[in-house]
């Protein structure tokens, strides 16, 4: 796997290089954005009509060719004419070069080119796989103007950066009918995405049909799971698409439905209930017992029956230890085989199971926990602990994939995931206090709903070239601070993406002592500390050698379904996934948030039309129900205003209030909202704009209208709450962002002229905003934060 890896990186770069003056064509609607992009013509175009042709060459995707057709008169409004009846009329030909077999492999060979004249389109690929890559590019440059529908003239040269490009979705937690996967799948091939990682078991629910141990469907799934045909039926659908399945089952921990169905595998003997809440459990499997692992072999020989990618999932992550140290049998087990603590005994377990997989001719891959230098360097290493748990296995000669960023059952903007390189990263800051320069050090300490308190310390340096700064997170490496800003002489605030999301404190230095919060995503948490007498030591980032870079494979997009269940898990996956596939695919360089959120609105319309995806239906399908009625637009512009809780803040405060389980029904506001407001990142820029010109009249008008139409929404969304108990907490939201409204538009109309709020003015509104920043009912205001910079504006005129 090595070699066509090495060669997919060093051919993606090597065409960016190649063409970086062709990115202005990045207006086109296109994601992933491809290697190499070059309009013939500027202005020039194929132009389309119902008599377009369709034909391959090469290889047999007699079964892709009528999906393509139905997907071009999905987007065209058209019937196409009949195969064989398009005289005179435009064509795309595909070209394949290599017939391969069907079935896609960790190193299939995705590359394609795609050449548009006036003459027609031809998309030339090495094999099936790289075709069906291309056409999901054509597809997308479909367009139709005020003239007529058409494909932009166009020469493109594409092979993505990585070969390993994955979405996790969790159906143990809350089960995903089969329809609603297959829709995913289509929505991941439409993104070139390469891999659908399949977790089937969990504490909550046992999902895979045991012909062997069939109690473990009967005892440990609530009646729902898959049947080997449901099973088949979605592989033979993904490899139609040049997607591969691979399944996890989870072992040794998260075990408690196998410890239901079979309490006799587990290391204590029980009894055993189903588990309904939310977290890590203690039923853990017996190592010492041979019969365990006669059930994974077994277990494992079901499961290759049915999924023939060479990879399985064994999970590995989380396993809860006590049940291992209360027993005296594992205790005198580890005794005798010298294995010094938990994690050796789970090495051993691991190795065990290494072989057992060998048998049936699959690698493992596991989460960080499996890292353990007893492990052959053929199993991969799914990440969730960080760059730098990544880097240390890469370098250690392991493969593996990134999924830490990459966790969108989250509500995160979708820049906090675009931003997120695959490839661990040096510290890009000088941490060196220079002759003349000034440095301060403070420890930090930042509450969180659930868990430990965050803790660590930042160090700020002021330099001839202004500030620069660096943060470390207890028990995490040193990171590079941005953007630091001091708003006052006391208040300071600045980013950095974590692994909370994208994380700025806002703190005053006053006395040596430190106060504010922290805004973890559009969440303040309270934060205290205090001045360090000298910088720390810290822990500089584990960055592998260009060598072991190859180890990395690429990443995985993460739906854990805590807060996910199936009528919206389009709303949560789409389209923020494009823009981690895009990621995978593009280069390294392609980074500027401003055209991905170009592009992103672009491919958004088309996902919903071309693909099928139902992120917005699903949203209306939610307003209606809470609404009592299809009139819901009250609900809808209050949506403008607000986003959910980001970060993991939602499940910590179910978990605070008791309700962290499987039947906490998820039919809030919050859950019907995608992860972040498109109107407030509107009036995010437009506030900037008018920040650099007062007098930009465009950017007044449309700060004005915005505001002006939350306004006149406060009676009729009050309504609408009012008629339906399960809004009930929404009320003093929807009270707030009228009030904003009007604080907002009295702030726009004294900057506009000059009239400076008095320093009590200012208090007062500062207090205000502080108020309605506060989370409630699972939502924040995210209007806060465009006000916020208007106000600082008002306020030092």
């Amino acid at each position: 796997m090595h070699r066509p890896f090495r060669y997919t990186l060093l051919t993606a770069s090597l065409l960016f290089s190649l063409n970086a003056a062709a990115l202005p064509a990045g207006d086109l609607p296109l994601m992933p954005w491809p290697q190499r992009v070059e309009l013939a013509q500027p202005q020039g175009k194929l132009p389309l009509d119902y008599r377009l042709t369709l034909s391959i060459q090469g290889d047999d995707l007699a079964e892709a060719l009528p999906r393509w057709r139905e997907r071009i008169e999905r987007q065209t409004g058209w019937t196409l004419a009949p195969q064989g009846e398009q005289n005179g009329a435009a064509t795309v030909a595909i070209i394949i070069k290599q017939q391969v077999a069907p079935q896609p492999m960790p190193d299939s060979d995705e590359s394609y080119q795609l050449q548009v004249t006036p003459q027609g389109a031809t998309l030339t690929a090495n094999t099936r796989f790289g075709a069906l890559r291309g056409m999901e590019t054509l597809l997308q440059l479909v367009q139709t103007d005020g003239e007529n529908t058409f494909i932009p003239l166009v020469n493109i040269t594409d092979v993505p950066r990585f070969p390993w490009r994955g979405v996790l979705l969790d159906s143990a937690r809350h089960f995903l009918p089969v329809a609603d996967i297959l829709r995913q799948i289509d929505g991941m091939a439409a993104a070139k995405l390469n891999v659908f990682h399949w977790h089937l078991t969990d504490d909550q629910g046992w999902r895979f049909a045991s012909e062997r141990y069939p109690k473990l469907q009967q005892l440990a799934s609530d009646g729902h799971f898959y049947t080997r045909e449901q099973m088949q039926q979605v592989v033979a659908y993904a490899t139609a698409r040049g997607i591969r399945v691979v399944p996890e089952i989870d072992l040794p921990g998260h075990a408690s439905t196998i410890a239901v169905a079979y309490p006799e595998l587990m290391s204590a003997p029980g009894p055993y209930q189903m588990e309904r809440a939310w977290g890590v459990h203690k039923p853990t499997l017996d190592p010492a017992n041979g019969e365990v692992y006669q059930f994974i072999d077994n277990i494992v020989g079901e499961l290759v029956a049915i999924f023939p990618d060479p990879y399985l999932h064994i999970g590995g992550d989380e396993v809860d230890a006590s049940q291992w140290q209360e027993s005296q049998s594992i205790q005198a087990f580890m005794q005798q085989n010298q294995l010094a603590d938990a994690h050796a005994l789970q090495a051993f377990f691991n190795q065990k199971l290494e072989k057992i997989l060998e048998k049936h001719q699959r690698r493992m891959v596991g989460w960080d926990e499996i890292y353990h230098p007893a492990l052959p360097h053929s199993i991969v290493i799914q990440s969730w602990q960080g760059p730098d748990s990544l880097a240390a296995s890469a370098q250690d000669g392991y493969q593996g994939i990134l999924s830490t960023g990459f966790y969108l059952d989250q509500p995160q903007s979708t820049a906090y995931h675009y931003r997120n390189e695959i490839m661990p990263q040096p510290l890009g800051v000088v941490t060196e206090v220079q002759e003349g320069e000034k440095a301060q050090s403070w420890q930090f300490s930042m509450p969180r709903f659930k868990g430990s308190a965050v803790e660590g310390s930042f160090t700020l340096i002021e330099g001839k070239a202004g500030w620069r700064g660096f943060i470390d997170f207890k028990g995490k490496s040193r990171r590079a601070v941005q953007g630091i800003e001091w708003r006052t002489p006391q208040q300071v605030t600045f980013c950095i993406d974590s692994w909370m999301g994208e994380t700025c404190p806002v703190l005053t230095l006053q006395q040596d002592q430190l106060s504010g919060y922290t805004r973890v995503g559009n969440v303040r948490y309270p934060t205290t500390g205090s001045k360090l007498a000298a910088i720390p030591a810290g822990k500089m980032p584990v960055v592998p050698d260009e060598q072991h870079q190859a180890n990395i494979l690429g990443g995985e997009a993460a739906f854990w379904a805590e807060n996910i269940r199936a009528p919206i898990l389009d709303i949560k996956m789409w389209p923020r996934t494009f823009a981690v596939a895009e990621r995978l695919w593009s280069a390294k360089e392609v980074t500027d948030e401003g055209k991905m959120y170009q592009r992103l609105a672009a491919v958004d319309a088309w996902s919903v039309v071309s693909v099928g995806l139902q992120q917005h239906a699903a949203s209306a399908r939610e307003f209606t129900r809470l609404a009592n009625s299809v009139d819901i637009t009250p609900l809808q512009i209050l949506a403008e205003a607000v986003e959910p809780g980001q970060y993991y803040t939602r499940n910590h405060l179910k978990f605070k209030a008791g309700h962290y389980h499987q039947f906490e029904p998820l039919n809030r506001f919050a859950d019907a909202l995608p992860a972040e407001s498109a109107a407030v990142r509107d009036l995010h820029a437009q506030v900037a704009l008018l920040l650099q010109d007062k007098n930009h009249p465009a950017a007044a008008q449309a700060i004005r209208e915005r505001l002006q139409h939350w306004q006149r929404n406060g009676a009729p969304v009050q309504q609408a709450i009012a008629g339906n108990v399960v809004l009930k907490d929404l009320a003093p939201v929807a009270q707030d962002v009228s009030a904003l409204s009007d604080l907002g538009l009295m702030l726009l109309e004294r900057y506009q002229h000059g009239k400076p709020l008095s320093q009590a003015e200012a208090a007062q509104a500062q207090q205000q905003l502080d108020a309605a920043a506060q989370i409630r009912d699972e939502v924040v205001i995210a209007a806060v934060y465009p006000l916020e910079a208007l106000l600082r504006a008002v306020a030092v005129q």
